[in-house]
């Protein structure tokens, strides 16, 4: 059992830099919901996040990085914990990469073997 939420962060964003689905999907509790970066829908199925994922893992130069200065750590009680913060996409469009700034945040249960229980993800706007 898993006992640090960050390190939950970690092995998703690893899983990401390596477009590794299945490690994508392992994190995720069974009933959680996804509300994706890049997609109108929310993702509140197995099979729904692993179509997100799979799209998301084609993209060209497909890379993540947190922006450690932002992370903030609430311990909620009993192993749930939320985070937040603001992490950077990247991948390439027709062949020029991209960034893509958004902020995120994460309820986790490290109880459960799969602790995401809730993920929203949003590009931050450039203006008001």
């Amino acid at each position: 059992m898993q006992t640090d939420p960050r390190l939950i962060l970690e092995q998703w964003m690893q899983a990401v830099n390596s477009a590794d689905v299945a490690a994508l999907l392992q994190l995720y509790d069974t009933d959680a919901v996804l509300i994706p970066t890049f997609s109108n829908r929310v993702r509140n199925t197995p099979e729904k996040l692993r179509d997100y994922f799979e799209q998301l893992a084609k993209r060209p130069e497909l890379s993540i990085a947190l922006h450690e200065k932002t992370l903030t750590t609430q311990d909620l009680s009993n192993q749930i914990f939320a985070l937040g913060g603001i992490y950077n996409w990247r991948f390439a469009v027709d062949g020029e990469v991209l960034n893509f700034e958004a902020r995120f945040s994460y309820v986790l249960n490290l109880n459960k073997p799969s602790p995401i229980l809730h993920h929203h993800s949003s590009q931050i706007p450039r203006t008001l």
